[in-house]
């Protein structure tokens, strides 16, 4: 859960923090983390009354399939229930045998995805929204991967002098200043994105499998560089040398910072493939709640020790990139490995996205029993995919924009209201189909109903107040 919500939102905090101010910054950002850690406790609980609701199914389907086979056979009631107990011991599983009678009917053994969640306990309207919503983010992510690799590359790679030395240093680039010879900086940057998407995007017509050892050497390099940037601001700042003077307050940033934030914290859309696996789930919402503790702590280190290591005029989009300055660090490979490190890890991630958001296209307008053509299926839902998220990114390479805006509305409604509709109709649920007695063991901490209307007002607030940020900021200008 740690190397899943700690990704590319923590490259952009950095500048989101400067802009904001330290104070303003710290309050939303444990406030946001509380919020967050509240909604994984909701699609927690509705991974629970979903396997309830599964399992139930089942023993309904076998009770009924049961009856109609002692109905048509002669034989007497006892001598089925002897061969039937018989059969059913040879043939089960000795495991669960021995789990019989402990086991729960809300015991989370089954990976039931939010999608399914959705189809399980939402109407027709509401799962079309989920869709919707979850398809947004899925292209919001894509278009972030695709903008940060080609500006990173060009960050290192675009300098005049002494290799990457003069990148992070404070001097401000435009787009069209030179890069090579007659090659503008914008120039580059969008080869560089025509690269990106040649090699990286034809992943999207394929199945991508068996990443485990690529997601484990991406871990280890984000653990080195995110360790590497925090002691290496330290040193500074420990020497004198820190020229930060970040402000308390600075409204005017919220409104990229709250979507950064949001952004940084999303892991409620992969809670099935994290939760499941797990043997022991007696404490699972204790041990999210230190995950998310470890996680705010990591979150404050990197980002006190950027403002207060570089000025808010010189903070990068891509913080890796503050430390391509010969001043900050000597050692070209240290330099080099920083302002390349989003090249390695988001390039990983890439093609897992798209292949997400291209099945989620698919199960959209899926009919039962109906299957697409190939053309549809091979060529139109992959392009469908890829094309928008590398428009977007040939228009744009404004990394902390991006992250605002995904994480201020399509990250909004996946962080907030999704989870507590999810919990808000799983409930309902339970107590039509077990009783109004019957409880969760997995029920979230916050169970009472006020909890879930406060995260929809959240929520829906932050919608209105986002949206309201945007139009008076361009009207200003």
């Amino acid at each position: 859960m740690f190397n899943l919500i700690v990704g590319t939102g923590a490259l952009t905090m950095p500048k989101a923090f400067a802009t904001a101010g330290w104070l303003v910054s710290l309050i939303l950002l444990m406030f946001l983390g509380f919020m967050s850690y509240m909604t994984t406790t909701f699609v927690v609980e509705a991974m629970a009354a979903a396997n309830a609701q599964l399992r139930w199914k089942r023993m309904e389907k076998r009770k009924e399939d049961d009856e109609d086979e002692d109905s048509s056979s002669g034989v007497s009631d006892s001598d089925v229930l002897l061969q039937d107990g018989y059969e059913r011991a040879e043939t089960r599983p000795i495991l669960s045998v021995q789990r019989r009678g402990s086991a729960n009917i809300f015991e989370i053994t089954e990976r039931v995805e939010m999608g399914q969640m959705a189809s399980m306990f939402f109407n027709k309207v509401g799962v079309n929204l989920f869709y919707f919503c979850i398809i947004i983010y899925l292209y919001g992510d894509l278009a972030i991967y695709a903008a940060a690799v080609p500006v990173s590359l060009m960050q290192v790679t675009c300098v005049t002098g002494n290799h990457s030395c003069s990148v992070g240093d404070g001097t401000k680039y435009n787009d069209t200043d030179k890069c090579w010879g007659p090659i503008r900086r914008i120039d580059a940057y969008r080869l560089y994105l025509a690269a990106f998407t040649l090699l990286l995007g034809p992943f999207t017509f394929f199945n991508v499998q068996k990443t485990k050892y690529l997601q484990i050497m991406t871990s280890l390099m984000r653990w080195i560089a995110f360790i590497l940037m925090i002691i290496l601001a330290l040193i500074r700042i420990s020497r004198g040398q820190g020229e930060g003077h970040p402000s308390m307050a600075q409204l005017s940033g919220i409104r990229n910072l709250f979507g950064v934030c949001v952004y940084s914290f999303m892991c409620q859309h992969s809670l099935p493939s994290l939760i499941t696996p797990i043997s022991k789930k007696k404490h699972v919402n204790k041990l999210v709640l230190l995950d998310y503790i470890l996680i705010l702590a990591f979150y404050s280190l990197l980002s006190f020790t950027a403002i207060y290591c570089f000025r808010n005029d010189t903070l990068m989009d891509m913080y890796t990139l503050n430390f391509t300055n010969c001043e900050i660090i000597s050692v070209a490979f240290i330099r080099y490995f920083l302002g390349l490190f989003p090249v390695f890890t988001i390039s990983t991630n890439f093609p897992i996205i798209a292949v997400t958001l291209r099945n989620n296209w698919k199960t959209l307008f899926h009919r039962e029993g109906g299957t697409y053509p190939w053309l549809v299926d091979r060529i139109v839902f992959p392009a469908i995919t890829l094309i928008p998220p590398v428009l977007v990114a040939f228009c744009t390479h404004d990394l902390e924009s991006l992250v605002g805006i995904t994480g201020a509305y399509a990250g909004n409604g996946i962080q907030y209201l999704i989870p507590a509709f999810l919990a808000y109709c799983s409930r309902k649920d339970t107590q039509l189909v077990f009783g109004s007695g019957t409880v969760n063991k997995h029920l979230s901490p916050f169970r009472h109903t006020f909890w879930i209307v406060f995260v929809l007002i959240w929520g829906f607030s932050c919608f209105v107040f986002v949206t309201a940020n945007i139009v008076l900021s361009e009207s200003k200008l």
